[in-house]
């Protein structure tokens, strides 16, 4: 029998390497950006064309290389920041493992221009499926420049798995954050298919959040700073108000280098635990410097998960830190009535003995439950010749009379039993329950339901039905409202746009990471709407669906735009609203059952309600 194994070809292995390295467009990005950071660069362009997959251009201004070096970067395991494996346990720089450039080399058509600074010209080298083509000199300014052109051109299979443009840009854009987040000192832009995203300019760590992210951000970070002998944290979290449905705007950086780590986020979230409701996600931005040697970065392909010597107690100060600035910068609320103007007509300036308590006048021998309509009834029920005729004074005090009354004609028969369950009231009269739940006769007993769950049970299938059939109805707004985005959410609006618009949205691009709402769905004309709110919401939620439930695009942007205009607990509805609102709820698809899975209807029967009484 011959040998069966044999040594893989380099081009076959870069190719297995870049399946691991590039997975798409996004991941050349970050090892372009992180190599010009760890070349000493203070000025970063990153040009894209066809998200990505047409183009992916690095300009840095960094220490450039010679002849050889640049040569020597496209080979496989070659590396200047490694020299023995003790180095592994000392990296404070980005990219070190070597695979890079070989890899990206193996599966598009590459072009560098580097130059250093005290050398009169510089080097091209062109590669096409790890093959050099050329190798020359060239007038370039200092430092290097790649582009990578036609990623995955010889792996189609590859290609084909990407997804559409819009999303691999955002994928960029959050490797763009990531690498731009932990270097404030250096000026990065970006730019796409001819239009710029960003320009950050070198700053300090605050205002490098708020170019990201909007003007915005500035009133929603807290400081966090926190000097310890095992690590030194410092950084931003948000003001829990601003929280979100998505976990989007969390970032750790370890030695300024990103990394994923649900056990440290679980340390600032439960600092905010009783801050927050469990489906609200903080913002926050924290840096962590530690001992290279206390940690393992070499423990994935893409260095986004480390290990820790001691990860409790990093833990514990990560946990205590976060809330201790809570505590210090934000959530008391203020009693300084020189800024909290809505104290202003509370203050009496009057001296204190003018100051005379209000009097309140009441009938002490009231009773709700006699009526001068009908004299029989009170003989009806005589009383026992031990009680009391006239009611405590203090008994007022238990009770809080409201002015809805319960119509006769909706009071429940007890009388005559029931056969089955059905929930078709007996009479058209309903009766609104603390401005949450809708109560009716029912022919066996009494049906319960939630307002809110079956107003967005109704607008969930409407809106699906008019994203299917793309004749969602809109109206006009007066005045055209304008909503700024992230690059990130504007990215994801514009691949939304005409799904937005089936739903009667009336939505134009305008200009830099600006919307222009001209109309809104005509399902929400009677309702007293923010459409720019309404709008940011619904980005929102879609991205919340999309995570949590991986639901497709459609039943997202549905489910999203339901609960975000469906009526809240705590509203009051007339007697007309709520019969329209239970006529629209039985003629849904799935009536007793909530977009959340949750029950809609509750009853409860003449029995359940007799047994209360036999207790």
């Amino acid at each position: 029998m011959s040998d069966i194994i044999q040594l893989l070809p380099d081009s076959v292995a870069n190719q297995i390497a870049a399946g691991e390295v590039v997975q798409r467009p996004a991941s050349a990005v970050k090892e372009l950006l992180e190599n010009a950071i760890d070349a000493g660069a203070d000025k970063i362009q990153l040009i894209v064309k066809d998200a990505g997959k047409a183009l992916i251009q690095v300009i840095d201004n960094g220490c450039g290389m010679t002849i050889t070096d640049a040569r020597m970067c496209f080979e496989r395991h070659a590396t200047s920041k490694v020299r023995k494996a003790e180095d592994l346990f000392a990296i404070r720089t980005m990219g070190f493992r070597g695979e890079a450039m070989a890899s990206i080399a193996a599966i598009a058509q590459v072009e560098m221009k580097t130059k250093r600074h005290e050398d009169e010209v510089g080097t091209l080298i062109q590669i096409e499926g790890a093959s050099f083509i050329k190798q020359e000199p060239v007038g370039t300014a200092d430092g290097t420049s790649i582009s990578i052109k036609n990623l995955f051109y010889n792996t189609p299979a590859r290609r084909n798995f990407l997804k559409s443009n819009p999303a691999e840009m955002r994928h960029i854009i959050d490797e763009f954050q990531r690498v731009a987040l932990a270097k404030p000192h250096i000026a990065f832009s970006l730019h796409h298919d001819g239009v710029e995203v960003y320009r950050l300019p070198a700053s300090a760590m605050k205002q490098r959040i708020v170019h990201l992210f909007g003007n915005n951000y500035n009133e929603r970070l807290i400081p966090v700073e926190e000097e310890t002998t095992i690590i030194n944290l410092k950084g931003f979290i948000g003001k829990p108000e601003f929280a979100k449905k998505t976990r989007g705007e969390q970032f750790f950086f370890v030695n300024d280098r990103f990394i994923k780590d649900a056990y440290l986020n679980h340390a600032v979230n439960k600092a905010y635990q009783e801050l927050l409701p469990d489906d609200n996600f903080p913002l926050y931005v924290l840096f962590i410097d530690i001992d290279p040697a206390k940690i393992d970065v070499n423990v994935h392909p893409t260095k986004t998960e480390i290990k820790y010597l001691d990860e409790k107690s990093i833990y514990a100060i990560i946990h205590s830190a976060v809330k201790r600035s809570l505590g210090r910068f934000n959530i008391s609320p203020t009693i300084d009535f020189d800024q909290e103007t809505g104290f202003s007509n509370m203050i009496s300036h009057k001296a204190p003995e003018d100051i005379v308590p209000p009097s309140i006048a009441f009938n002490p021998d009231f009773n709700p439950f006699t009526s001068t309509k009908s004299p029989a009834r009170e003989s009806a029920a005589p009383r026992s010749q031990n009680q009391h005729l006239a009611p405590s004074k203090n008994w007022g005090s238990l009770y809080e009379i409201t002015n809805h009354q319960l119509p006769e004609q909706a009071t429940i028969d007890l009388g005559g039993t029931q056969k089955d369950d059905e929930f078709e009231p007996v009479q058209k009269q309903f009766m609104q329950l603390h401005h949450r739940y809708i109560v009716s006769q029912i022919k066996s007993g009494m049906m319960v339901i939630d307002q809110q769950a079956a107003h967005e049970r109704i607008l969930y299938e409407r809106f699906l039905l008019h994203l299917e059939d793309r004749k969602g109805a809109s109206q006009q707004s007066l005045f055209p409202q304008t909503v700024t985005l992230s690059p990130n959410d504007y990215e994801l609006a514009k691949s939304l746009l005409e799904d937005i618009k089936s739903l009667g949205f009336e939505v134009r691009e305008f200009g830099k990471n600006t919307l222009v709402i001209e109309g809104i769905p005509v399902d929400l004309g009677s309702t007293n709407v923010n459409e720019t709110q309404l709008f940011e919401h619904l980005i929102e939620g879609f991205k919340n669906s999309q995570q949590e439930l991986k639901l497709d695009k459609r039943d997202s942007l549905a489910r999203s735009m339901a609960r975000n205009s469906a009526i809240k607990a705590g509203t009051a509805l007339g007697q007309q609203e709520m019969n329209t609102l239970i006529e629209e709820l039985f003629a849904c698809k799935t009536p007793n059952f909530s977009i959340s899975g949750k029950p809609v209807i509750q009853t409860i029967t003449l029995t359940e309600i007799a047994q209360k009484f036999d207790k």
